[in-house]
């Protein structure tokens, strides 16, 4: 029995030292409007433009595009910089062997990326939605980039001209006799091409294509689940009603 409790103590302890590893500060609420049509193909657009050169969403054909309004012309046209046929999946730019070469490994699929990053802080839309807005300009890194969601990201701020060089500020309370270090805000150090509203808009679309992207049927699933659970209170209601006639004479 001791032994027992001695080995889920670790697991807890292992368990927590994880959650603690992954750190960083609380998760922002991502916006979640996965049927905002113009908010889906500008995540598309921002995808395309500044993750797929790295990143593949090699379950994704681009022609699914069509289910967020945009038509095959649009598509080619717009989004096509990795083929040259609507009908192929969107793999990455970049070279595989190079990208090992580069960086270590090959950059993750991001086909599921917003379903595979849910945990305790909140759902993977939440955590790539807080992710992509706090990074922060920090010399002792090799990529001149850190995170406050991902402590020692090793993935460079990809999206830094349009938000910009930033650093975090801190303030200093006490905590049990104890100097502690609590965020308190942003101090931006040059200014990007968009504001920092217009940035977390973008931001917010990206992610709502990443979410989408995950599920493109979520929508649709949703939509008839709730006809079903309509459908089968009705039809409760029935079977009530029927039940009760049925027995009413019966002694």
């Amino acid at each position: 029995m001791k032994k027992i409790i001695l080995t889920l103590a670790l697991a807890l302890g292992v368990v927590s030292g994880a959650q603690a590893a992954g750190g960083g500060i609380a998760w922002d609420k991502a916006p979640s409007k996965t049927n905002d049509l113009v908010s889906l193909q500008n995540g598309a657009k921002v995808f395309v433009n500044y993750c797929l050169n790295c990143h593949s969403a090699a379950f994704m054909r681009f022609n699914r595009l069509k289910d967020i309004g945009l038509t095959d012309q649009q598509i080619k046209d717009n989004l096509l910089f990795t083929t040259d046929k609507v009908g192929e999946t969107m793999k990455a730019s970049i070279d595989p062997r190079q990208a090992k070469e580069w960086f270590g490994a090959n950059p993750p699929d991001l086909t599921v990326i917003a379903r595979s990053r849910a945990g305790a802080g909140g759902t993977g839309a939440d955590y790539l939605y807080t992710y992509l807005r706090t990074y922060y300009a920090d010399d002792t890194k090799a990529t001149g980039w850190n995170n406050l969601a991902f402590p020692n990201v090793g993935m460079p701020h990809v999206l830094w001209e349009l938000q910009g060089k930033r650093v975090p500020v801190y303030d200093t309370i006490q905590n049990h006799g104890h100097d502690e270090q609590v965020f308190k805000g942003w101090q931006q150090i040059t200014p990007g091409t968009m504001t920092p509203a217009e940035y977390d808009q973008t931001i917010g679309d990206l992610v709502n294509y990443l979410q989408w992207m995950a599920e493109p049927a979520q929508n649709t699933r949703i939509r008839v689940g709730v006809w079903v659970l309509l459908f089968l209170s009705v039809l409760t209601l029935f079977a009530w009603r029927l039940n009760a006639a049925f027995w009413k004479d019966v002694k």
